[in-house]
């Protein structure tokens, strides 16, 4: 596609907005909405296929989904914690470079410019300009060498709520249906239509960040929590068969 030339008003699409501070915790959406519906109904198809009757399979799932959610959460807030420190390390060490050591910091700022297309002139007036302010220095110094500024950063308590609330909405999926009065694989086959449509959702959803085609994401999300459902189903059926 040629950007110097003026695209014809057939060629241009509507204007899209951008995710914005949004797309920080699109992450914690997917992964803990998705584990959560994959890993209960395969925890809920495996007990089922150990032949075990609906109120332990009811509580093993009530266990895991709180269990779960309580690990996603938790593990999400360090990480996150631990990614926010990692951030604040680098941006304080970046500093002591541009303070002690500028020469190398704008020789090595020209160099990235000049990797991106750049030629030697151009890249040596715009690193001029950035030599005139610390602040601006330091944030594309930042956004060249490590790929990030200092905005719409992640939130650990946020990361927390998100992950792990959200594990725990796509784990009840698997959960309800055992909470009536049903037989064990009458509320598997519940579990699996209602997580099921839920993971196609998920999957297409994803699609609303990547522009991707939401029919081939959604049936791939459902296709591979479908193969896992199995092995956790025999498996389950191997091992009331074997001990």
């Amino acid at each position: 596609m040629d950007l110097q030339k003026p695209p014809q008003d057939a060629d241009v699409p509507p204007y899209v907005e951008h995710l914005g501070a949004s797309r920080e915790y699109w992450r914690d959406i997917i992964l803990g909405v998705n584990d959560g519906l994959v890993s209960m109904f395969l925890l809920v198809a495996g007990v089922v296929g150990g032949a075990l009757d609906t109120r332990t399979v009811l509580l093993t799932g009530v266990a895991g989904a709180i269990a779960g959610s309580i690990s996603m959460g938790v593990g999400e807030y360090i990480a996150t914690k631990a990614q926010e420190e990692v951030f604040h390390g680098e941006v304080a060490l970046e500093r002591e470079h541009i303070k002690y050591h500028r020469k190398f910091e704008l020789d090595e700022l020209k160099e990235m410019f000049v990797d991106t297309g750049l030629n030697d002139s151009l890249a040596e007036e715009v690193v001029a300009a950035y030599n005139e302010d610390d602040d601006a220095l330091l944030k594309i110094m930042m956004a060249l060498e490590f790929g990030f500024v200092d905005e719409h950063r992640r939130n650990p308590f946020v990361a927390m709520a998100v992950s792990g609330g959200l594990f725990l909405s796509g784990a009840l999926t698997s959960v309800v249906p055992f909470m009536f009065d049903v037989s064990p694989r009458t509320g598997l086959m519940w579990a699996a239509a209602v997580s099921g449509i839920a993971l196609f959702g998920v999957g297409a959803a994803k699609t609303l960040a990547t522009r991707g085609p939401w029919l081939r994401a959604g049936l791939e999300n459902l296709t591979l929590a479908a193969i896992g459902a199995g092995v956790s189903y025999y498996v389950g059926v191997w091992y009331q068969a074997n001990f």
